[in-house]
């Protein structure tokens, strides 16, 4: 049997102490999301956490401001996502616009460096003269890199997010709010984070010592970054805690104000989303998959060079670019999925039982989309799935999805260590993971994960628990809510955008756009007649105009066009009941 979907309404024990202007329902989301206080939806910037608790800041910025003085060469080494790209971006720009002299960037490429600080990118580095490397993004657990740079006389400054190996690289200094002894009060920065506190550090650092009157320079706005660091934040899908919150409102904010990157303006424009409205949901569905798609199809460094671009006709050309790719990445993705959901509809009818996990390999595939396409698969079949792609070199390239429940490295670790011979290389974290292994041990490895999996699945794991806000009132199915719901965020990974259930009737329902499903709506209970969307629904099932009745989870959603301001329902999940 494959997953139940189960509805779980959280309901709040009381209501938060808020202001009356706050309606009931958005205090009721608030009060679920552990908001307590008005004082914890102040996202001014004077509540953001201080760099000084933030471990080896002070030594990365005496290390920087050193080589600065001494005009030396200073090479950023990023990573090939969104965090990565603005991470570079933003420290990059940030030097520059602080007088740095000699400044200049190194992305891996996906397919022939692979993730992070190695060895090929130092030489890199040494090729590019680089006197000082600073990693953003990654690099805590480059020990053998890092190594081979100090061996060449680098200085090597670390910026990251990830969680620590017990080894850590002997690098000049590491700053990471994850550092075991680290007393950052904020866990969960993303690695744009990291890297904006570092340049806040800089600038005092900077400003101590006279730099800019001395360099006949005006003193750098650090605030003129947070676009990036809203983008890096909620492409990277780190926790919103208040900090994060923070970052995140004050970057969407000036985007709305137009304060933003010549880049950002121009993927703006090209995905036609309006500014003024703009929401961390936009940056998440619209701009981050156009940025990452250089990184899966060709080389990240595009979408840094948009980032940087300082001039709109030119970014609007780049951002085309962009489009034109993640366009492509969506054809082949979809190309990928259909060809492993055949393939899982052979394993299906071969046993008796649906596995507890998925691993699915194709020769043709792309490695730089198989995590899109094992994400979709975890999320249809919720239960662990690795997905295989060939590479040059004969091996196997694998990217896995977990859920909650289990930990998809400690399962590959558990497995390096009684088959020792099968994992070539791996690392990740509790949901995702990537991996390589020879391509004659598949099948085995294939045996050995299943195995592994069901001696540690609790089969409750494979009940996806959908948790709502519950039901709402009829009155608070209004435009005017939906707005103030949409606005009351930013919304994200642990501060998740308000989603309700109910029971609704079917008015009418049709196809549009191939895939996708517009409903015309009745609360059960009574309300007024609503609109909704549901993408990409199962074909087989949907439309069916026998179902006149339907249990729907689901956001309240804005639709303006031509000057009408209506609601939406954005439905998540839709099944038929009698």
């Amino acid at each position: 049997m494959k997953a139940d979907k189960i509805i779980h309404r959280k309901l709040p024990e009381k209501l938060p102490e808020l202001s009356s202007d706050i309606p009931l329902l958005l205090q009721r989301v608030y009060a679920l999301r552990g908001i307590t206080s008005m004082q914890e939806l102040d996202y001014s910037t004077r509540n953001l956490c201080n760099y000084d608790n933030l471990d080896g800041t002070n030594t990365a910025v005496d290390l920087l401001y050193c080589a600065m003085k001494n005009n030396q060469r200073i090479v950023i080494v990023g990573d090939f996502d969104t965090d990565g790209a603005t991470s570079t971006a933003l420290t990059v720009t940030a030097l520059k616009k602080m007088g740095c002299q000699f400044v200049d960037y190194i992305i891996p490429n996906r397919f022939d460096d692979g993730y992070g600080l190695s060895i090929n990118v130092v030489k890199k580095a040494i090729l590019q003269k680089a006197d000082l490397i600073i990693t953003v993004d990654n690099g805590v657990s480059a020990v053998e890199a890092v190594e081979f740079a100090k061996q060449a006389n680098l200085t090597v400054i670390i910026t990251d997010h990830h969680l620590c190996p017990e080894q850590l690289p002997a690098a000049d200094a590491i700053i990471n709010p994850n550092l075991p002894n680290c007393t950052f009060p904020s866990k969960n920065l993303a690695g744009v984070g990291v890297a904006f506190y570092f340049m806040l550090a800089l600038r005092a650092k900077l400003r101590k010592e006279n730099w800019f009157a001395n360099h006949n320079l005006a003193e750098y706005n650090i605030a003129s970054l947070l676009d990036l660091v809203a983008l890096g934040t909620i492409a990277d899908v780190v926790k919103l805690d208040r900090n994060n919150r923070i970052l995140v409102h004050q970057g969407i904010s000036r985007i709305r104000a137009g304060y933003c990157c010549e880049g950002i303006k121009a993927l703006l424009d090209i995905s036609r989303r309006d500014p003024l409205t703009l929401t961390s949901t936009d940056l998440a569905y619209y701009i981050a998959p156009r940025l990452n798609a250089a990184g899966r199809m060709d080389s990240m460094s595009l979408s840094v060079e948009l980032l940087l671009c300082e001039d709109y006709d030119s970014a609007i050309k780049q951002a085309t670019d962009l489009d034109t790719l993640n366009h492509d990445r969506k054809l082949i993705e979809q190309t990928m999925y259909q060809e492993a959901l055949s393939y899982i509809e052979q394993v299906e009818q071969k046993n008796s039982t649906f596995p507890n996990a998925l691993v699915v390999h194709h020769p043709q595939w792309h490695q730089g989309i198989i995590g899109i396409v094992s994400a979709r698969l975890k999320d249809k079949h919720y239960r662990p799935v690795i997905c295989f792609a060939s590479t040059e070199d004969g091996l196997l390239k694998g990217s896995g999805r977990s859920i909650e429940g289990i930990h998809l490295r400690d399962i590959l670790d558990e497995l390096n260590e009684k088959y020792p011979d099968i994992l070539v290389s791996f690392g990740g974290h509790a949901m995702a993971a990537g991996l390589s292994i020879q391509e004659k041990d598949l099948d085995q490895f294939s045996a050995h994960f299943e195995a592994l999996i069901t001696k540690q699945l609790d089969l409750d794991v494979l009940e996806q628990i959908i948790e709502t806000d519950g039901e709402i009132d009829n009155q608070d199915f209004s435009y005017s809510i939906a707005k103030q719901l949409k606005e009351s965020g930013p919304w994200g990974e642990g501060f998740i955008e308000p989603t309700f259930d109910g029971e609704f009737i079917i008015h009418q329902q049709r196809l549009f756009g191939e895939k996708h499903l517009k409903l015309v709506l009745e609360p059960k209970n009574g309300g007024p007649i609503i609109e909704g969307i549901c993408f990409n629904v199962n074909l087989n099932q949907w439309p069916d105009h026998t179902i006149k009745n339907a249990k729907i989870v689901y956001q309240l959603d804005v639709n303006e066009f031509r000057g009408n301001q209506t609601l939406n329902l954005m439905i998540r999940h839709i099944w038929p009941i009698a």
